[in-house]
């Protein structure tokens, strides 16, 4: 059995007293359970404060992006390492954020998941397709090559220890979620790409969804066979809304 997850990538919000106040609700309200894994992604500069307000509780923290580079003269950057002394646990990298905004290609995310597995963090890595793939018909097409680019460059033992989330782009911050069956549709394609490589593996590396994910749309997109909870934008900003999202994983 796949374990669960229920990611808040907080993007480029927050602030010292709002993440204070959200994740003094969250650790009142969200309580463990078995094989199952709640954790936000903040902002660099908040590491430290997330780190120690959430110790001791069942949320685990994470980065949103690590440099591709391990150390040197790289103005701005950020280490996997880095991330790893402030215990983090998890990494975002590819978010169609860095691939559309700040031109990061195939290969640079597969570079970058190499660093963070380094460094000894679960990379959650993220694939999806545009509107305009979408409607072109090439969703599988870009998703299969997204994929295939990490196996290019670290072979196949690299997927051990991943978690994978597909967001379709067109569903990002627009409103818009892919129904759950468009979604379990992308979902068993790329573990059908996976099992390709290691089927018995493929079996086990957890598939979030990311795209809007909300309370009142969560227990319909978990329900779907190969959706093992979501990557949440938005939604993990709000208090209500990310307990009711962890409620239905």
């Amino acid at each position: 059995m796949r374990n669960k997850f229920v990611v808040g990538n907080w993007k480029l919000n927050g602030s010292l007293r709002a993440n204070a106040e959200l994740l003094a609700v969250l650790g009142q309200r969200i309580a463990a359970k078995d094989a199952k894994t709640c954790a936000v992604c903040v902002p660099a500069p908040y590491l430290a404060q997330v780190r120690e307000l959430l110790v001791g509780k069942p949320i685990a923290w994470g980065g949103q992006d690590a440099s591709r580079y391990e150390k040197g003269a790289y103005t701005g950057e950020i280490a996997a390492a880095m991330l790893a002394e402030l215990d983090c646990r998890f990494c975002i990298v590819g978010h169609s954020e860095r691939r559309a905004l700040f031109g990061e290609s195939d290969e640079v995310v597969a570079e970058k998941l190499g660093r963070v597995k380094s460094a000894g963090l679960v990379p959650i890595a993220c694939v999806g397709e545009t509107l305009a793939e979408r409607e072109a018909g090439h969703t599988e097409q870009v998703v299969g090559r997204q994929l295939e680019a990490i196996t290019a460059m670290h072979g196949a033992e690299a997927l051990r220890g991943v978690v994978f989330a597909y967001e379709p782009v067109w569903a990002i911050g627009t409103g818009k979620t892919a129904s759950p069956e468009q979604a379990q549709a992308v979902h068993r394609f790329l573990r059908g790409k996976l099992a390709e490589v290691d089927a018995g593996l493929a079996a086990q590396l957890p598939i979030l969804y990311g795209g809007s994910v909300k309370a009142a749309n969560a227990a319909e997109l978990f329900a779907m066979p190969d959706i093992d909870g979501g990557l949440v934008g938005g939604a993990s900003l709000v208090a209500d809304e990310f307990v009711g999202i962890w409620s239905a994983l």
